[in-house]
């Protein structure tokens, strides 16, 4: 059986989709499973052993000059790579228009979630088969429970296996007891103050765990420089996905707001403490096989007491 997953972002909802990658490995052994999704966030599905191939989409690019000649060139070659296998099932577990539109363009049945499960509703009408699955269950156990029911297997009662290992370090190498702090956020709102930063950073100094603080633009670059000045941490070069993963995955504590890498760092199993300044972590919190911790919500800063109390219950047993 040739299975297409359509999982195309966020950074984050692409992590909460392996286990369900894990659970059709065990339970369904033999498919040959595809992955769909945004170019950024291709080395993730990269990670797990059960991905044959990915193929990196760039919408998010393509759609703010879709009548140039360059992006409906690269878009029909898509095309043409989505159409070059006939899949058995076309699995999306984005449940949005855009992954409609590009899981239609692959040559097999498109499934997905039906009209009360799925976040926007006119989707499902293009599905050949839905399945219900509650709104309220968390990200990872939503798309769980969508591959259980398509696949045709029982929804497994184990906790969630992510499946996936650190690549090999690149070009920079990461201490090797090293903490990860990741101030990194999409918008000024999810941002947590700098001053707190520094205090966690401190306090991982003196367990003897050397503060990275990751970035991503320059304006992030210059924040962590000014963080880890405060905390004598350390301020990597800039660093693809796959190098961030490296990173995290041999942390021995991260420490991050709601963005993509602070999931994955929960994924590999570190000890992980999200930060949530402007969205309820509730159907997203941090979820790992390590311990991890989600604080704060919509209009609820977590002070920096709370994160420092909930990293003193992570030193006390430290990962490894």
């Amino acid at each position: 059986m040739k299975l297409l997953i359509v999982k195309t972002s966020s950074m984050g909802d692409v992590v909460h989709a392996l286990p369900a990658i894990s659970d059709i490995r065990r339970l369904r052994p033999g498919v040959v499973i595809d992955w769909l999704v945004e170019a950024p966030f291709a080395a993730i599905p990269r990670l797990h052993p059960a991905v044959r191939r990915v193929l990196p989409l760039a919408w998010r690019k393509w759609r703010k000059s879709l009548l140039q000649r360059e992006t409906r060139a690269a878009m029909t070659a898509l095309r043409d790579e989505l159409r070059s296998e006939s899949y058995d099932l076309v699995l999306d577990l984005q449940g949005l228009l855009k992954s409609v539109m590009w899981g239609l363009q692959a040559r097999g049945p498109l499934v997905g979630y039906d009209r009360a499960s799925i976040r926007e509703p006119l989707a499902a009408l293009c599905y050949q088969r839905t399945a219900a699955v509650s709104r309220e269950l968390h990200a990872v156990e939503r798309c769980r429970r969508l591959a259980a029911a398509h696949l045709a297997y029982p929804m497994p009662p184990e906790p969630p296996d992510f499946g996936i290992h650190a690549p090999p370090s690149g070009s920079w190498q990461a201490p090797v007891l090293g903490a990860a702090l990741i101030p990194c956020a999409s918008r000024p709102e999810k941002l947590w103050p700098e001053d707190h930063w520094i205090a966690v950073g401190q306090r991982l100094v003196r367990a003897r765990l050397k503060p990275v603080v990751l970035w991503g633009n320059d304006e992030e670059r210059q924040r962590a420089e000014r963080i880890a000045a405060g905390c004598d941490g350390l301020v990597p070069p800039f660093l693809t996905v796959a190098e961030t993963a490296a990173v995290l995955g041999q942390a021995r504590q991260v420490v991050g707001l709601d963005t993509g890498f602070s999931h994955l760092g929960a994924a590999f199993g570190a000890p992980t403490i999200g930060i949530y300044c402007d969205h309820e972590p509730g159907l997203a919190g941090i979820t790992g096989p390590g311990r991890v911790g989600s604080l704060g919500g919509k209009g609820q800063v977590p002070t920096c007491e709370a994160v420092l109390a909930k990293l003193e219950e992570h030193l006390k047993r430290p990962r490894g």
